[in-house]
């Protein structure tokens, strides 16, 4: 973990009075994939003072957990400054991969888990981590499918990339 996050819980730093002037700004996301590997797509909601912006996109051969991870990383990329991110996703991997400090102990590691096997997905891994140490990040797992509406539209939206890429063949 970076300096600034040394003492911390949960892999997040405290608040401080610096961060109370940044904007908030909320995240969902989703990815969606058929076959691991297979046609994936991934879907991202940015949420600022009442206002929203969708991305989404997909790849041809890919795997679900790329694409949870590519959702994060191209919202946060959509970011033009510093802010406070509450992150939402239904995926364990990511959530508790960032909250736990796990990434930042595989990096530290040399991308070796503490099961001694190698980490997978190094490449998103190493920018989303240099990404989230750029912003307060908070971290926040939804159960996929249970009516949370921005979690249903991530999904609706990595679905129909997914289903864009896979030429209606699924």
């Amino acid at each position: 973990m970076p300096a600034d996050y040394a003492g911390s819980t949960a892999g997040s730093r405290p608040f401080t009075k610096k961060d109370a002037m940044k904007k908030t700004v909320e995240i969902y996301t989703d990815g969606a994939c058929s076959g691991n590997p297979g046609p994936g797509g991934w879907g991202a909601i940015l949420r600022y003072k009442g206002r929203e912006r969708e991305l989404s996109g997909g790849e041809e051969q890919t795997t679900n957990n790329r694409m949870e991870l590519t959702a994060v990383i191209q919202a946060l990329l959509a970011l033009k400054e510093s802010c406070v991110v509450e992150l939402y996703s239904d995926s364990k991997y990511v959530i508790d991969a960032l909250e736990k400090g796990w990434a930042w102990g595989w990096r530290k590691k040399g991308w070796i888990k503490s099961d001694k096997k190698p980490a997978l997905n190094v490449d998103l891994w190493t920018m989303l981590l240099d990404l989230t140490s750029q912003h307060e990040m908070r971290y926040h797992w939804v159960k996929g499918h249970a009516d949370n509406e921005y979690n249903e539209r991530c999904d609706a939206l990595a679905v129909a990339e997914r289903e864009k890429i896979a030429g209606g063949s699924l």
